[in-house]
């Protein structure tokens, strides 16, 4: 990590990595259009995969077309709550953990860029935290909250379970967030922009399309410009872990 610090502390200006990583990309064609549109014509930078996603085969084909989307893989084992799973089983954890790294991997064609989980599964218990850690630490890719990568969930709009909060997903909250919550270093905001399609049905649907609106405002374009943020993917992220530059910069 000192290599990566001292990279960053080389580069004059910007001082401030930002990477836009949206989650579920797989789970239909509704978000998975979302997620390619947030790529195009807004700010999202790299993406999380579902190989358990219904609309996977279509993620893969749109990565494919769009090969500056960093895509890392989206551990899931519930769904929208159609799957249970035990995940005081670690035995079984670990085994479904790296099914799924293999099935990425088969689907992909290399190693994910990055590791996260649907609904912050590995977050939520400290003590299954430390195992992923563990897990994860050998691969050579960032997980989610390990320390390598700032972490900032604030923009999301369902705070409280079925109530939807549309302020904490507008432009002015993510003006907000880019001002005081994208410190010096590398930080990773999430989000889950898309549309809503009949392949899907979760209880977040209808924000999905209000994220997506935000993240192609012109007025985040600005903000990112004003304040000096330097906009990368996690692909990006290793290139500058190692002391390289990218190969292709976000400056908008």
């Amino acid at each position: 990590m000192s290599d990566m610090k001292d990279n960053i502390q080389d580069s004059q200006p910007p001082l401030r990595y930002l990477i836009v990583n949206a989650d579920d990309f797989g789970a239909s064609r509704g978000v998975n259009r979302g997620i390619i549109e947030a790529h195009c014509r807004g700010i999202v930078t790299s993406a999380s995969l579902m190989v358990t996603g219904q609309a996977l085969a279509e993620a893969v084909a749109l990565s494919r077309a769009h090969a500056d989307l960093a895509v890392g893989l989206h551990f899931d084992v519930n769904g929208e709550d159609e799957r249970e799973f035990d995940l005081s089983d670690l035995r079984a954890t670990h085994d479904e953990l790296f099914r799924q790294i293999d099935a990425f991997v088969t689907v992909m064609g290399r190693m994910p860029t990055h590791i996260d989980s649907h609904r912050h599964i590995h977050l939520d218990d400290p003590g299954l935290f430390s195992y992923f850690r563990e897990w994860v630490e050998p691969l050579g890719v960032p997980l989610r909250g390990d320390g390598q990568v700032n972490f900032v969930g604030g923009f999301y709009g369902q705070w409280e379970w079925k109530v939807t909060e549309l302020k904490y997903i507008s432009v002015p909250f993510l003006q907000n967030m880019l001002r005081h919550e994208a410190p010096e270093g590398v930080t990773e905001f999430s989000c889950h922009p898309g549309y809503r399609s009949e392949d899907y049905h979760c209880v977040y649907l209808a924000e999905r399309e209000i994220e997506l609106a935000t993240l192609t405002d012109p007025r985040i374009r600005q903000t990112i410009q004003e304040e000096r943020i330097h906009l990368i993917s996690y692909a990006d992220y290793a290139l500058l872990k190692h002391g390289a530059q990218p190969m292709q910069r976000r400056d908008l």
